[in-house]
């Protein structure tokens, strides 16, 4: 759908901004012309006249009206920043569900937003970020998750349901920091989640367990029976902050260089969706907005 979006902005643009371009270079000079003829054999011309004379289509009118914002609106959402909805609850309790966040799209490099193609490198991934990307197995559908894990690193995941990084080139893997942990007020089937702060690289983030979920992840494992990753080259390792609730690369792989999109970095707003049973208003219309939310992700 987001490809699909940019593609038709791109079309907008281009055929408004060709009409904008003629008609500041062609069009408006050969009325001119025209005007300055009649004006020639006249002692002047009344305004009524000088519409009928030479007319701006209506086409063109708008054409030359909207170019400039839809261009404008091309160079934000394409370079700089693009709006993300939150539509599942697998970054909780770093982002909830209605979180309408915005993306950077200027952090790892700047692409054509039709073919994604790299145009200028003006940044790489860092561990611990919270990205937006393609889903590999299906690159229409916009995801996002945390990096966990770089090139060349080595990621296991234990029972006790903690991540353990052996980056490339090192013999030892260091389990992530874990500390602080507490009962939050998100629950799963009926039991609460543990809240836990865990800190990825230089980033001090929360995470959400169950820990009534003690089975092994049945997921990707390149070696069978081993919750043991190995990041290729040019790829990235994902996952969410709600460990239990998350597909993320435990479940379907590594994301690759070519498929990031930005870098999430502000709410700027938030909508809840708090209703009894027997509410008559549908889902999708909000019941009330987090104001304490807005701002920069933590």
């Amino acid at each position: 759908m987001a490809d699909t979006f940019s593609l038709i902005l791109v079309i907008v643009t281009l055929v408004t901004g060709v009409i904008w371009a003629l008609e500041k270079w062609v069009w408006s000079k050969k009325r001119q012309q025209k005007m300055a003829e009649v004006e020639a054999q006249t002692n002047g011309l009344d305004p009524k006249l000088v519409n009928k004379i030479a007319p701006q289509s209506w086409w063109v009118e708008n054409s030359v009206s909207i170019f400039p914002v839809i261009a404008l609106v091309l160079v934000v959402r394409s370079f700089i920043f693009e709006p993300f909805q939150i539509p599942s609850g697998s970054m909780m309790p770093t982002l909830l569900v209605g979180d309408f966040i915005l993306v950077e799209k200027y952090a790892y490099g700047l692409k054509d937003p039709v073919w994604h193609t790299q145009l200028l490198d003006t940044g790489k991934p860092q561990r611990g970020d919270i990205v937006v990307f393609r889903y590999p197995l299906n690159p229409s559908v916009d995801y996002i998750k945390r990096l966990v894990g770089m090139p060349g690193d080595t990621i296991r995941y234990t029972r006790e349901k903690q991540v353990c990084i052996q980056p490339a080139g090192t013999s030892v893997c260091k389990p992530v920091a874990l500390s602080n942990a507490k009962w939050s007020e998100f629950v799963q089937a009926g039991r609460p989640l543990l809240r836990v702060d865990e800190k990825l690289g230089g980033v001090d983030h929360k995470i959400l367990i169950n820990t009534q979920r003690m089975d092994d992840v049945a997921a990707y494992k390149p070696r069978s029976g081993v919750s043991e990753w190995i990041v290729p080259e040019g790829h990235y390792f994902m996952m969410g902050d709600n460990r239990d609730n998350s597909a993320d690369s435990r479940y379907w792989g590594f994301v690759p260089q070519a498929n990031l999109v930005g870098k999430a970095v502000a709410i700027w707003i938030s909508f809840e969706f708090d209703r009894g049973a027997d509410s008559a208003l549908p889902s999708w219309i909000p019941t009330g907005v987090r104001f304490n939310r807005i701002g920069s992700i933590k």
